[in-house]
């Protein structure tokens, strides 16, 4: 029985077969590990693709220069990052179960998931004050959301979502009062996860995401209830110009879109939140498939955006069919009327 459990022992499989600090390795079979690969890269590829069109739609397209929609690009290009830097490399790790990119490219690669995460939800913060502004408060719109505040507030994000990314990491504030648990029980060769102390995990989470989560919806809402008592009082008035009538049709019908984004992205990533919370105080039990999978679900999340947009907006289905049959090459096609029948 001695030498059978030895054998049993020498045989686990491991990243790294000549390092005695080596990772232990789940092999999946074939028959799984085939779908999961053509599963994951068909995400990507769509993630990468979605929201190419979204940028190139909104950058293009003369008629969508407007600060909304200067923030919805700001996001695009987050979802961009998310499918074209952060997923392959986790695709990797997932199906392999491994991570042989080095331990560099490790910080690097935890570093940019923090910021892209800390870069959605301010996105999505800015984006609700600016439908605030239009829905509530209509005749101060043009004066307080101009396209210098525009460009201000997508500074402001990028600027400290690349700071809170790479500092947290880089300054290993993650692990800040259990340094030497990590590097005694944690750390091995071909391991990559962001691992959080229970004060860590707690601050982090309930700052970048429980707080202006609940923040966002309270301000959505307040615009809601706005917009109904504005949509009533335009059926009761007969004075107001036709014009009236459709601008705030179509703030309202942007408000409603960029609120069922919110509505995503909250859904997609709150049930990893909730495990990254209780995590640490488990003891650190959860089964990494189940973490792996939570994360997976809410990197999705940059997947279904573009699918929203194009489910909800008439004009990027144009704009889609535009970009598809080439005629954005045609000169004058930055002025094409998206929003006419």
């Amino acid at each position: 029985m001695t030498s059978s459990q030895a054998q049993i022992v020498d045989i686990t499989p491991l990243c790294n077969d000549f390092l005695n600090i080596s990772c232990p390795k789940f092999v999946y079979p074939v028959l799984l590990k085939v779908p999961l690969y053509l599963f994951l890269s068909s995400v990507v590829i769509l993630t990468i693709l979605g929201n190419l069109i979204v940028i190139i739609t909104i950058l293009h397209f003369k008629q969508l220069h407007m600060p909304t929609n200067y923030l919805v690009l700001s996001l695009a290009v987050t979802d961009l990052l998310l499918g074209g830097f952060v997923m392959p490399p986790c695709m990797l790790r997932s199906v392999e179960t491994c991570w042989y990119l080095g331990p560099l490219f490790c910080k690097i690669h935890n570093s940019v998931v923090i910021m892209l995460a800390t870069a959605s939800i301010i996105n999505l913060s800015f984006i609700s004050i600016d439908r605030y502004y239009a829905v509530c408060h209509p005749l101060l719109y043009q004066r307080k959301i101009t396209p210098f505040v525009t460009v201000i507030m997508i500074s402001i994000c990028w600027s400290v979502s690349i700071t809170v990314g790479f500092v947290i990491i880089f300054l290993e504030l993650n692990i800040l009062g259990i340094e030497e648990f990590y590097y005694e029980n944690v750390v091995c060769e071909g391991g990559c996860v962001v691992f959080q102390s229970p004060s860590s995990s707690t601050a982090s989470s309930f700052l970048s995401f429980y707080l202006p989560g609940v923040v966002m919806l309270s301000i959505y809402m307040k615009i809601f209830r706005v917009a109904q008592k504005q949509a009533k009082s335009i059926q009761d008035s007969k004075g107001k110009s036709s014009m009236q009538s459709t601008i705030s049709k179509e703030e309202r019908k942007a408000t409603k879109t960029l609120a069922v984004i919110l509505g995503v992205f909250l859904s997609l990533w709150t049930p990893f939140f909730i495990c990254n919370v209780i995590e640490p105080f488990i003891g650190y039990s959860a089964p990494p498939v189940l973490f792996d999978t939570l994360a997976w679900i809410g990197l999705m999340n940059s997947t279904c955006n573009p699918i929203v947009y194009a489910f909800f907006y008439k004009w990027f289905r144009k704009a889609f069919r535009t970009i598809l049959s080439g005629q954005i090459i045609q000169p004058g096609s930055s002025r094409i009327n998206l929003f006419s029948h």
